[in-house]
């Protein structure tokens, strides 16, 4: 058996990722390239050419893509063969997606645009060669391709007056056979474009029943479930018209939905800082969109392989969103220097906080180590201070968004949390745990206290396992991290002697007779095991004291 690679340097870094449960995994950073295993001896040969490698394929040779592990080249975190029917799709610039024969959906991001279109070329040649020669093996039979070939969708001319064909015969091609070509038919033409124009002919003229087919027609262009038609969807120049035509739903005849108000309000759009990426800003624009389309637009009638497809959008868009601001040193900056004690808008740093509680909430979905050079990187920016100004704030729901960044820290690794914690007390900071007991002690809505209270459990145990799995799989990275700020066991006892102190005063300010309501198993519920300084006398009895 005879391999046939492509050079080293032709090797594209990407990640992959695999859909579970509706949400997308990763299986790591590695090196990608495009492979062909030769199992047969040479019949119907024919010639396919790329950047990566000219090949000479037979009808039982298979075209392969790896990906190689970065951190580990013995182990492969790919092998794909790549077959004729497996609706490889382009997505953006740097993604390519699609289904494994056994129904796994898997997805490839390439660190960069070109690497991506080197590996999307090889592919395509090799889907296109299978399409044009039809081997002894091949699952698909000739009559079927003839009929695929020799009856193509073709829609009418997009006028008014056409519209209720075109409704009728995308509606049947879309639940039959005929889905692919029609997919390809519209795609091909540029045909969303053309419809465009006619909502605005149709609410000239008053139409409704125009504007109801048009409606009908942009819901069947997006349940077909295509990548890229659902990405010029939400492009500038195409969201107006569409959210247009689904503000007419037949469904409702006597209502009208307000979908471009609110697209095109543009307060809703909050830039707490310039991005000047102009990518980064299409890619925030169209997330926005396909996330407002997923929950409000079409929430009554999404079926699964198009909430899948609108929810893999999404995340690949964050991903790359966040990564590109944590790399953004001036971006960073700018952003944590809102908080500054001199900075006096408020409005500002309440956006600042809405928007670190995003990245915290996408940071979940990223490999453990890419997640902790996140927040280290947002840490050392000053993320505590932006946590504190949180949790003080007046308004209830700002201090829970506050409690649930930390949430997100102490979830990621309260280990690496506690440690930046007490580097904080040994440069004569005030703790972030001084700050939480205080508040503990003062908050008087129940929700945010329990959140508090738990935050200031996992920060004050002294033995917090880590139990998220990535998290361990990236336990040696997280090691490294600690060990550059090696702090004394004493030193961390001490701390946690006085936070304790802190968390009971105002137990040990109690009169002894008042303490005698409290029974030991009620001590207990107050968190009592965590006292590190002080201890239960006389267990029990009701009275206890605090030494």
């Amino acid at each position: 058996m005879a391999v046939v690679a492509p050079p080293p340097n032709d090797r594209k870094r990407v990640k992959v990722y695999e859909l579970r449960d509706n949400d997308w995994f990763d299986r790591g950073t590695g090196l990608c390239s495009a492979q062909v295993i030769d199992v047969s001896a040479p019949s119907h040969p024919f010639v396919l050419a790329t950047h990566l490698i000219v090949i000479a394929l037979t009808t039982l040779d298979e075209p392969r893509i790896y990906v190689e592990s970065e951190d580990e080249p013995d182990r492969m975190l790919l092998e794909s063969r790549i077959r004729r029917d497996d609706g490889y799709q382009k997505q953006q610039e740097t993604l390519i997606v699609w289904t494994e024969p056994g129904g796994t959906d898997m997805a490839l991001s390439f660190q960069e645009a070109e690497g991506c279109a080197v590996i999307w070329e090889f592919v395509s040649n090799v889907q296109r060669q299978m399409l044009a020669f039809t081997g002894p093996d091949d699952s698909l039979s000739d009559d079927a391709l003839d009929s695929s070939f020799s009856n193509p969708i073709i829609l009418p001319a997009p006028e008014l007056g056409n519209l209720a064909e075109i409704e009728q015969r995308i509606r049947q091609a879309s639940i039959g056979p005929g889905r692919d070509s029609l997919t390809k038919f519209l795609v091909r033409e540029e045909y969303l474009l053309k419809l465009l124009p006619l909502v605005s002919d149709a609410e000239d003229l008053e139409s409704l029943p125009d504007l109801h087919r048009l409606c009908n027609i942009m819901k069947s262009i997006i349940l077909l479930n295509d990548n890229t038609l659902i990405e010029l969807v939400v492009s500038d120049h195409v969201i107006s018209g569409v959210v247009g035509a689904l503000e007419y739903d037949p469904d409702f005849p006597t209502h009208k939905a307000n979908h471009r108000q609110y697209l095109n309000d543009r307060s809703r759009y909050k830039e707490v800082v310039p991005i000047k990426d102009p990518i980064i800003l299409r890619k925030i624009r169209h997330t926005w969109r396909l996330q407002y389309l997923k929950d409000v637009v079409l929430a009554r009638i999404l079926d699964d392989p198009t909430f899948s497809v609108l929810n893999s959008l999404i995340f690949f868009n964050q991903v790359d969103i966040v990564q590109h601001l944590q790399t953004n040193t001036p971006f960073l900056n700018e952003l944590f220097s809102i908080f500054n004690p001199k900075n006096t808008d408020n409005k500002r740093k309440e956006d600042a906080v809405q928007f670190l509680h995003q990245c915290a909430a996408i940071a979940k979905n990223l490999q453990a180590p890419a997640r902790a050079n996140l927040f280290a990187n947002f840490i050392g920016h000053g993320l505590f201070s932006v946590i504190a100004f949180a949790v003080k704030h007046p308004n209830p729901a700002l201090r829970t968004t506050g409690i649930d960044i930390l949430v997100a820290l102490l979830d990621h690794d309260p280990l690496m949390i506690r440690g930046y914690m007490l580097k904080a007390v040994n440069e004569h900071k005030v703790p972030l745990t001084d700050t939480l007991i205080d508040l503990l002690h003062a908050e008087t809505d129940l929700g945010v206290k329990n959140q508090l209270a738990d935050a200031i459990k996992v920060l004050l145990d002294p033995q917090v396992p880590i139990q998220d799995p990535m998290s361990r799989a990236g336990a040696d990275f997280l090691t490294k991290l600690r060990s550059q700020n090696p702090i004394p066991d004493t030193f961390v006892q001490n701390h946690f002697d006085e936070s304790a102190k802190r968390l009971f005063l105002p137990l040990k300010k109690m009169a002894p007779r008042q303490l005698t309501l409290f029974t030991v198993s009620r001590i207990y519920a107050w968190g009592i095991a965590y006292i590190q300084g002080g201890a239960i006398v006389n267990s029990t009895a009701k009275t206890f004291e605090i030494k």
